[in-house]
């Protein structure tokens, strides 16, 4: 059998990265959680996640901050931004550092599921490339 996937999930509201930790988990995937940006730096120079679920308004370092660090590194590790609001600059911005995806956070949390293993599995074909 194939290696899980490691996927990151990088979010301050506990509750949201427990939740999506868990479904993750049921769809087979091995998960890393993070509440903080720099804690998501510190994973990923170590565990070298598959890809990545990242809040983007989080307090200190923000979600924008750690995908211009992350991108220095790695410009093709897939980095979907998560948000719950939607801000055009903000989005402007991640599309210009390389965001690999969006995922809207909704109160339909089995939408939201299989909104994030798509891309996921966007993510592992785009990497197959």
């Amino acid at each position: 059998m194939a290696d899980k996937k490691k996927i990151l999930v990088v979010d301050d509201e506990i509750e949201f990265l427990e939740m999506i930790k868990l479904r993750l988990e049921a769809n087979n995937y091995d998960v890393l959680t993070a509440t903080d940006g720099e804690e998501a730096v510190r994973i990923v120079k170590k565990d070298k996640p598959s890809a990545i679920l990242l809040d983007i308004l989080m307090p200190g370092m923000d979600g924008l901050d750690v995908l211009k660090r992350l991108r220095k590194d790695d410009a093709k590790l897939p980095i979907f931004i998560i948000t719950a609001f939607s801000n055009e600059e903000r989005f402007k911005v991640a599309n210009k550092l390389n965001a690999s995806g969006f995922i809207i956070k909704t109160s339909d949390l089995q939408k939201e599921i299989q909104n994030i293993t798509t891309a996921i599995g966007m993510a592992e074909n785009y990497k197959g490339r």
